[in-house]
This record gives structure tokens, sequence and C-alpha cells, in this order.
């Protein structure tokens, strides 16, 4: 199989190196910088459909423009999930005035996203969510419940919510897609929650009546409308995912170089083997990406990279010694917690293996759904 870009490609490479060349200087404010990237038409590459201000590009030009984000060192998308998750959902599921009304300010970068998805008790399970719609005299739902580990709500315009409007239903039955403005004083409070790492990218949402108006394919269907969704979740992002392992990588190798523990033929090995596999996995993506109708492509792909970046983190670790678990010299317990870059990776990788579905999930879905093994008996622990 043929890994290569085309001529075309890389002339397109040589535009967005010149572009984000040009324009990163002011990419400081992550608001404004979603803004700056849809002026300049790169918001939107993949939708497939054009004429909501944004451009189409072919697959491997997507690829290109992602690696070359990702290699270029541009901050991280505050607008990834309403682009590269609700946008796809609402081409495929949602009417025109619904297109119409949400896509042009996500290709503009106007109007950020998040994802009501995961619940206390009905994380890696989702069928099991508890927050509650209920439909009123004026065509409108309220909603009523809690939402956890949710990216970037303290940032959002927007958030689509899996909750269930059919009261009495169980399971994937009676379930909607609801498209809820976060701007609702008194009805939604988020809490941002404070990781390991010092940081609250995520966070608990807490509606309390909150109004919604928008349904996405449909009341009662939100489960299907759901899974859609996940299924653009580890596309064309993958690869530019991978661009930043590769950078991690090298800097572990250095530090092992720098340290000498490199000479140690064990911490060798490992070293070799995070290469090896890391060039597999993008060999994957590619042969994947694009593919219709392999259900467990996005499984096996997420089994591979966390734990492989997981594995990277106790590598950095290892290859420190014991001074990583050593904060700063002018470190007191009054000081601001700091962690260094090797220590980030290894704390934050520890997640890996559990967000985006864990590792037990993906390994259920791939033998079920593609080795056709029995399934796994519910309510058993």
């Amino acid at each position: 199989m043929d890994f290569a870009f085309s001529a075309e490609d890389e002339v397109f490479r040589r535009e967005v190196r010149e572009w984000l060349g040009g324009h990163l200087s002011g990419a400081g404010d992550r608001r404004g910088w979603e803004k700056t990237l849809g002026q300049g038409g790169w918001i939107g590459l993949g939708w497939g459909e054009a004429g909501y201000g944004n451009r189409t590009v072919s697959l491997t030009q997507q690829v290109v423009w992602a690696e070359e984000y990702a290699r270029s060192g541009a901050p991280p998308r505050s607008g990834h999930i309403g682009e590269n998750l609700l946008a796809p959902t609402l081409i495929a599921h949602g009417s025109q005035e619904q297109k119409a009304r949400f896509l042009p300010p996500i290709a503009a970068g106007e109007e950020l996203w998040c994802q009501g998805y995961s619940e206390p008790g009905a994380g890696s399970d989702l069928a099991g969510v508890r927050t509650k719609a209920e439909l009123g005299g004026d065509g409108s739902y309220r909603i009523s419940g809690q939402k956890i580990w949710t990216s970037l709500a303290h940032e959002a315009d927007w958030c689509f919510v899996l909750a269930r409007t059919e009261p009495g239903s169980t399971r994937h039955r009676g379930l909607s897609f609801l498209l809820v403005p976060m701007d609702q004083p008194g009805r939604i409070e988020v809490r941002p929650i404070r990781q390991l790492t010092g940081t609250g990218d995520f966070n608990e949402v807490f509606f309390d009546g909150a109004r919604a108006e928008h349904v996405v394919g449909g009341a009662g269907n939100g489960w299907t409308v759901a899974m859609s969704l996940l299924g653009f979740e580890r596309g064309v992002s993958t690869l530019a995912q991978q661009i930043g392992f590769a950078a991690e990588l090298g800097r572990v190798v250095q530090a092992a170089v720098k340290s000498g523990t490199v000479a140690d033929p064990v911490v060798r090995e490992r070293l070799v083997r995070q290469w090896a596999e890391l060039r597999a996995m993008r060999w994957n993506a590619l042969r994947t990406l694009g593919r219709s109708g392999d259900a467990g492509a996005p499984s096996v792909a997420k089994l591979l990279w966390g734990g492989w970046h997981q594995r990277l983190g106790e590598l950095a670790m290892q290859v420190r010694g014991a001074g990583a678990g050593v904060g700063p010299q002018d470190w007191s317990p009054s000081a601001p917690y700091e962690l260094d870059a090797f220590q980030h990776l290894f704390l934050f990788s520890r997640a890996d293996t559990i967000y985006g579905g864990s590792d037990q999930v993906q390994r259920t879905i791939v033998a079920e759904r593609v080795l056709g093994l029995p399934r796994e008996p519910k309510g058993v622990v």
C-alpha cells in the first residue's frame, strides 16, 4: 500500500506552513485564535459540504493540515468539539435549518461547543444516562441532571446533550440528542474538576430546568445520533495526535541520551519499541482512514494509542530516574502546584486508557461486533 502524499498534497502542505508561520504570533488568545482560523478558511475542511463559510479539501489534504498544525506548535483547539464532532453529526442527521443555524458560526470560530455525554454512573456505559428532558407546551425541552468530565464546558457557548426524553425508558431507548445554550444563569452550573496535573479543563455540569429547542435526528433517536458522532471522533485527528506523540518520544530519547540511561539495554529496547509501535499506529491509521463499515477500527485505534501513550509516560519516569518524583528546587507547601513536562506526561497519561471509552469497553466492542463472540452478560460485576 502506498502511503505517500501526491504532488498536489505537497503544494497544499507548503500553503499550510506559510499560513501558520505568518499567523501563529497572534495565537495567544484561544478564542481569538479560533476566529483567526475561521477567517483563513481552515475550519470545516473535512465536512464534505461547503457553503457554510468553510472550504473543503481532499482526505489526504485534511491529514496534511492536521499534521502540519500539530508540527507547528500551534495551541490546542478550543473549537475541536464543534468542528470535528458536532458539525459532521449535523451534516449527517440535522435538518437544513439546524445546519444553516449552527455550521456557519462553527466555521467562523465564533461559537464553541462541549459534549454532554458522560454522567456519574454512566461513563463508558453511555446507555445508562439518567439526565432527563421534559417537553414543555412551547415545544422546547427542560433538562435536569448532571454531566461529568465535560471538556471545555467553562469556555463553551453550546453543549450537545444526550438525555432521556421518554419517561420510563431504559438503556438505548427513549434518548434524544439536544442542543443546549450554555448561557442560562441559574439553570446551568459549571464546576471545574481539578486534575492530578493541577489543570482543570474537565468539568461537572449541572442542569436545573435548562431550556433546549433543538433536537437532532428526531425525538427518541438520540442513541443512533450519539453513536454516529462517536464514529467521527477518531478520524484524521488521530494522525495529528501522533505528531505530538512523536515529539514527546523525541524528548524522552534526548533525555535518555543526556542522562546516560540509554546505555541500559532495557531502556534502549523500550525506546526502540515505542518508536516501532508509533510507526505501526501511523500506518494503521492511514490504512483505515476513510473506510466505512469497519466497526472495530476506532476501537482498535483507541486501544493502540491509549496503551502506547501510557507506556511512554512510564518510560519518561524511568529515564529521569529518582529525580522524576522531585518537584522544583524552590518548591514549598505554599508554592503553586508545578510539574515539568515529563511529570505532566506521566500523570495525564494515566487516564488515556479510561477516557474516550475505557480499554475494557473497546475490547468488548471488538469481541462482539467484529469477532462475533457472545455478548457480555449485563448486570454481572
